[in-house]
C-alpha cells in the first residue's frame, strides 16, 4: 500500500452500546500512533459512526465521536470491531458506506462478530471468512453463501480480511502492517505492543496450550533449534529424537502447544526468515531459497507466492520501493 503524499487514513466504525472496546483499542494501538521511526507510513486514524456525538463502548464507557460515514470513503483501511448485538442489524446507510469504501479501493477489515457486519454487505458473498468460534454456526446461517471457516485466526482475501476472536484482532492487524509494509515493520511493532510478531492465519483459534507457554522446555528448545537451523533437512523424525520422543508422540504434543503441525510450523518460519532476507539483504532467490531450506528455487517461488500472493522477487521490488520513498520522506 503505497500513498507516498498523503497519511494512510484509517477508520474503524463504531456503534452506539456495540462497539467491542477490546477491538476499538487494538485498532488505536496499531494505528493511532506516529511509528513512522519502526518503518510505518504516517496515519490518520479516527473512529467513525453513524450519527457523531457521545458512542458508548459494549462495556458502558462513553467517547466523543466526530467522523460521520462520509469519511469511510475517503478511507485507504476501515475497521469494524465486534458488533456486541447479534440481534441489532447494521443499518442501510452503514451498510451502504461500507460497499462504496470497498469499492473505492479501501481493504475493509472485521473484528470477532463485526464479520457479521461485513457479511450484510454482501461483499463476503462466496469467499471464506471467520469469526469467533462462538459465532461461526451462527454466521454460516446467516449467511449461507459466505464460506464460514471456525478453525483459524484469520482469513485473507485481498481487500477484504476477517479476523476471529479477541486476541485474534493483534494477529489480523499485524498481519496487515506485514502484507503492506513488510515483516521488519511489523516484527517492530509486535515488539512495542509486547505480542508475538506472527501467528500464522492457518493456525487453530483455540489450542490446548498457548504458543508462549511451549514450556515442555524440551520441546521449546527444539523449536529454538530448529528456527536456527531451517536451511537443514528438518524432518519430525529428525525433530522427534531431538525431544527424545517418537515421531506420533511429538506431532501430538506438538500440535498441543501450537495449535498447527510441525510441517506447518516450519513452512511459516522458513517465509518469514525468507521475506527478513528479501526485505534485508541481496541475495539471489536462489541463495535464500536455499538459506530457509526450501528445497529448489522453483518450490520457494510457488511457496512464497501461494502464501503472499506475490512472488518473491515483486516482494523485494515492493518493499525496496516503500524504503526508498520512507527515506525521501523523512528527508523532506
Amino acid at each position: 500500500m503505497a500513498v507516498p503524499d498523503r497519511p494512510v487514513v484509517v477508520s474503524t466504525l463504531v456503534a452506539d452500546g456495540l462497539v467491542g472496546s477490546f477491538g476499538l483499542g487494538v485498532a488505536a494501538e496499531v494505528f493511532a500512533y506516529d511509528r513512522r521511526h519502526l518503518g510505518l507510513p504516517a496515519f490518520d486514524f479516527a473512529p467513525v459512526t453513524e450519527h457523531p456525538g457521545l458512542v458508548r463502548t459494549d462495556t458502558g464507557l462513553a467517547m466523543s465521536v466526530e467522523h460521520g460515514l462520509d469519511r469511510l470513503v475517503a478511507s485507504d483501511i476501515v475497521t469494524v470491531t465486534a458488533w456486541e448485538r447479534l440481534d441489532r442489524a447494521p443499518s442501510p446507510a452503514v451498510l451502504d458506506a461500507l460497499r462504496a469504501a470497498h469499492a473505492r479501493g479501501a481493504v475493509v477489515v472485521s473484528q470477532c462478530s463485526g464479520a457479521f457486519v461485513l457479511a450484510a454487505t454482501g461483499l463476503l458473498d462466496g469467499l471464506r471468512a471467520t469469526t469467533h468460534w462462538r459465532y461461526t454456526g451462527e454466521l454460516a446461517a446467516r449467511h449461507p453463501a459466505v464460506r464460514v471457516d471456525p478453525a483459524v485466526l484469520y482469513v485473507d482475501n485481498g481487500r477484504l480480511i476477517t479476523g476471529a476472536g479477541t486476541a485474534a484482532g493483534v494477529d489480523t492487524l499485524l498481519h496487515l502492517v506485514r502484507r503492506e509494509w513488510g515483516a521488519a515493520a511489523a516484527n517492530a511493532l509486535a515488539r512495542e505492543m509486547v505480542v508475538p510478531p506472527h501467528r500464522d492465519g492457518g493456525q487453530a483459534q483455540f489450542i490446548d496450550a498457548p504458543v508462549a507457554q511451549v514450556q515442555d522446555d524440551l520441546l521449546g528448545a527444539v523449536l529454538e533449534w530448529a528456527q536456527a537451523h531451517l536451511a537443514d533437512d528438518l524432518t519430525v523424525d529428525l525433530l522427534a529424537r531431538r525431544a527424545l520422543m517418537s515421531p506420533r508422540t511429538f506431532a501430538r504434543r506438538f500440535k498441543a502447544a501450537t495449535g498447527t503441525t510441525p510441517h506447518a510450523w516450519l513452512l511459516t518460519q522458513r517465509l518469514a526468515a525468507a521475506e527478513a532476507l528479501l526485505e534485508g539483504s541481496d541475495a539471489p532467490v536462489e541463495e535464500v531459497a536455499r538459506l530457509v531450506g526450501f528445497g529448489t528455487a522453483a518450490g520457494f517461488r510457488e511457496q512464497f507466492a501461494r502464501r503472499r500472493g506475490v512472488s518473491p522477487r515483486a516482494y523485494r521490488q515492493t518493499f525496496r520501493r516503500a524504503a526508498r520513498q520512507g527515506d525521501g520522506d523523512r528527508a523532506a
